[in-house]
């Protein structure tokens, strides 16, 4: 495709709907024109963001804008798939697809018939990839490790935010913890190890947060802690220990992998918004380098650009994740998530939900 402006119709515009519109008004050669979002409260925050798209009235409607030239889907979990669906049945066009990208075995099987016949690319929205100190972990794995033999990911941080119509609160929205917030780590430990899942075996519960919380006289079932620990076909282990009551934590994320030739770390800072005032500027991302031979830990900061800082809470990632996927919409590069890896990473949670709630290694 050889446009000049590549323009955007967008599906859902919640809290990282925003997060998106506002990275796509970074990007030359983009730009939203219309949007779909049922919370009229929503809609409105969105066309302040996008003041010349246009709010469409459905998904139908929305798909009726003639100047569409690809999607984005940031609507809850659970209507991922259906979505997709009506998509394809009236004009199959490129979708960025927010993660994750299913949320029931039920619904694992309606994306495989998708899978087989959606004729434009799906791009999974795996951000994290795209964090600058996570891609530059990624990029330095082989050399820094020599080969990777263990994978640890630390994520300690603040509970679920507050979603239209609190859909995050519960498991039959968004998968479960696992699925919903870990789906990210399951990604990177594929991509990091090259390889895919055996077993998963997990501990995990609900604590601390949103116990004192009602909805509808429902209580919150969704948990914010866990142990998962994965085996990989190649032999690789790699373990998750997530955290959602840590939000005093210096770093957010946490990688670590190793191998006979070294170790290599990432430590990715949270949201700037919620860093103390107090305590001064927020803390810069760093990657560590430890070889065994000779030793000496090497440090590198990666800082990142405060106009991607400001747009959103992912460190950059969604620009830079937008950036290669108008790429993909233009015929210039392939896909780099696809929809077989956001099931991977689906199917991953779902089993160590499985794990956690029965006690049992699931093989996968």
């Amino acid at each position: 495709m050889s446009k000049d402006i590549i323009t955007y119709g967008v599906i859902g515009c919640g809290m990282m709907g925003q997060e998106h519109l506002r990275n796509i008004a970074l990007l030359p050669g983009a730009r939203v024109g219309a949007i779909y979002e049922p919370n009229e409260l929503m809609a409105n925050a969105a066309k302040a963001i996008a003041p010349n798209a246009r709010l469409a009235s459905s998904i139908a409607d929305l798909l009726s804008e003639e100047s569409l030239d690809c999607l984005l889907v940031v609507s809850p979990n659970h209507m991922h798939v259906d979505q997709l669906a009506e998509i394809a049945s009236i004009r199959p066009l490129p979708v960025l697809m927010e993660k994750p990208l299913y949320t029931s075995e039920a619904q694992s099987k309606q994306l495989d018939a998708l899978k087989a016949s959606y004729p434009a690319p799906v791009w999974v929205a795996m951000e994290y990839r795209y964090m600058p100190p996570v891609a530059t972990f990624l990029e330095q794995l082989s050399r820094a490790t020599g080969e990777v033999k263990m994978l640890t990911i630390r994520e300690h941080r603040f509970p679920f935010l507050p979603k239209v119509g609190d859909w995050n609160r519960f498991n039959r929205n968004t998968g479960g913890t696992l699925v919903e917030k870990c789906c990210h780590f399951f990604d990177l430990m594929r991509l990091a190890l090259q390889s895919d899942p055996v077993r998963v075996m997990a501990s995990a519960g609900q604590e601390v947060n949103h116990l004192d919380e009602t909805y509808a006289g429902e209580t919150p079932d969704i948990w914010d802690s866990a142990y998962v620990i994965v085996d990989f076909a190649s032999g690789a282990r790699a373990m998750l220990e997530l955290c959602m009551y840590a939000e005093g934590s210096k770093f957010q994320e946490e990688l670590s992998a190793v191998g006979p030739s070294g170790k290599i770390e990432a430590f990715v800072p949270g949201p700037g918004r919620f860093w103390p005032t107090h305590l001064g500027v927020p803390p810069t991302a760093q990657v560590i380098v430890s070889p065994r031979q000779p030793k000496g830990p090497q440090t590198v900061e990666i800082p990142v650009d405060p106009a991607l800082l400001e747009a959103g809470d992912h460190n950059g990632s969604t620009f830079y994740q937008h950036q290669r996927f108008l790429s993909v919409v233009r015929g210039e590069a392939d896909t780099e998530v696809t929809l077989d890896d956001g099931a991977w990473a689906v199917r991953m949670g779902l089993a160590a939900q499985k794990s956690a709630a029965t006690g049992q290694m699931i093989t996968l």
